[in-house]
């Protein structure tokens, strides 16, 4: 579930002192830049090449059949390595210890990239070919100061709002909201001639208590927000952010959550949604494969639907997870690096279709068609990466513990000045830790 594959803060400060002590050991480099790299066929023979594959527990699976077509084509072998949780904390301390992967899963997002310091340990994949043949609202993604380090192979979640159709229909909602005056409005609406909960909270969880303010901040993260947080011209304390804090708070205390919000979890949010008891969950598009678990894909388009929704209007929010990407770290072993793009570019190309047809996933490329048991709510969530703004994991240079403050303020424990001045106490912690400029 990428809602807890999410790095916490923890792990990153667990990681930073090792990396930064040690990256001139355990970063090699190479001398290739993305002007000067070359990219093999696709399925040009290795014959003697061994690549190592990192992975985490909860995508150990997801290449298989990629690998095995692989190798059958080029002769090379994969050696995959499932790296035990925390990934994000064990893999880091690994690379920066000596040990590194020819390529890995990793969370393209840029604080998490951060983890790899991927201006000198990942190669830079700017120039691959596949790369064009993407999706518009992909190929800006996976970057760090304007250069691609992640190469993504799977659609990235986006925030956004799964409501139940007959509820709607029974509450007479026939226009989906633009914007929160207006999904406030038919909550309201629900509440009051409906029996269902307009939302179902699960604060039990703790961490999806934060899609709330980033939704409430796209807008403001189109016009540069998190570059503002990033430089320490603005803070999780100061207006902009601190305003979202607080309206989250006030929907809370209108009543508009399910009774039971400070105990019940995400894995009890589908359901709930599916049977009525509630219309509306704000989760990452992930949240698909909870309602597949109890749900087939006829069923789901029946009764679920999907729409963006931000602080003026229908705003995306995007939040890559670690089963988005993978890198390509730099080994020194030119060789090995050249092959390690190979493997990319025969997944992204030659083995494309196959790959998605296999996994039942959406498709990133245009001209490869969806398989036909994806459900429409994920094509919706993936229509509207185009009109996305990144998130906090995807844009800020560190992530803090944002959902756990969040969560103490839902329990009444702090207040939302709190939550302001406690998240950037930690934000800057850790952006000290990392050495970033400014802190």
């Amino acid at each position: 579930m990428i809602g807890k594959r999410l790095v916490m803060a923890a792990a990153v400060a667990a990681t930073s002192a090792l990396l930064l002590a040690g990256c001139s050991a355990a970063n090699p480099g190479s001398s290739s830049s993305s002007a000067e790299v070359t990219w093999n066929d696709p399925t040009a023979k290795l014959d003697g090449v061994t690549l190592t594959y990192w992975t985490a527990t909860q995508t150990a699976t997801m290449a298989d059949q990629v690998i095995g077509a692989f190798e059958k084509a080029t002769g090379a072998k994969i050696n995959k390595v499932i790296i035990p949780d925390v990934y994000e904390t064990n893999a880091p301390t690994k690379i920066a210890s000596g040990s590194k992967p020819d390529l890995a899963t990793w969370q393209p997002t840029a604080s998490v990239l951060a983890l790899l310091q991927p201006k000198t340990g990942l190669q830079d994949l700017s120039s691959a070919p596949w790369m064009k043949n993407l999706s518009a609202g992909v190929q800006k993604l996976g970057q760090v100061d304007g250069k691609t380090y992640a190469a993504f192979v799977n659609t990235p979640s986006v925030i956004g709002m799964f409501y139940n159709k007959d509820v709607f229909a029974k509450a007479g909602i026939t226009t989906m909201p633009a914007g929160f005056d207006e999904l406030l409005a038919d909550a309201k609406t629900i509440k009051s001639s409906t029996s269902a909960a307009p939302f179902f909270g699960a604060v039990g969880d703790s961490w999806p208590t934060q899609w709330w303010p980033q939704v409430l901040l796209a807008e403001d993260a189109q016009k540069g927000l998190w570059d503002n947080v990033n430089s320490g011209k603005d803070t999780f304390s100061g207006p902009t952010i601190q305003s979202a804090i607080t309206e989250y708070k006030s929907i809370v205390d209108a009543g508009l959550f399910n009774s039971d919000n400070l105990t019940s979890t995400y894995n009890e949010s589908g359901p709930a949604l599916l049977n009525g008891d509630a219309a509306m969950v704000l989760q990452i598009s992930s949240f698909t494969s909870l309602l597949q678990s109890t749900a087939d894909t006829a069923t789901i388009n029946s009764k679920i639907g999907w729409f963006p929704i931000s602080k003026a209007g229908n705003v995306g929010t995007i939040i890559p997870g670690g089963d988005s990407a993978l890198v390509a770290p730099k080994t020194g072993d030119a060789t090995k690096e050249a092959a390690a793009r190979q493997f990319l570019r025969f997944w992204m190309e030659t083995d494309y279709k196959s790959y998605i047809d296999q996994a039942n996933q959406i498709s990133i490329e245009p001209s490869v068609a969806t398989p036909d048991g994806v459900p429409q709510v994920a094509l919706d969530a993936s229509k509207a990466l185009d009109n996305s703004v990144g998130s906090m994991q995807q844009l800020a240079v560190v992530n803090p513990d944002f959902y756990v403050f969040l969560a103490d303020m839902v329990h009444g424990t702090k207040t939302p000045e709190d939550v302001g001045k406690l998240t950037q106490a930690q934000f800057t912690q850790l952006a000290k830790a990392l050495g970033i400029a400014g802190f």
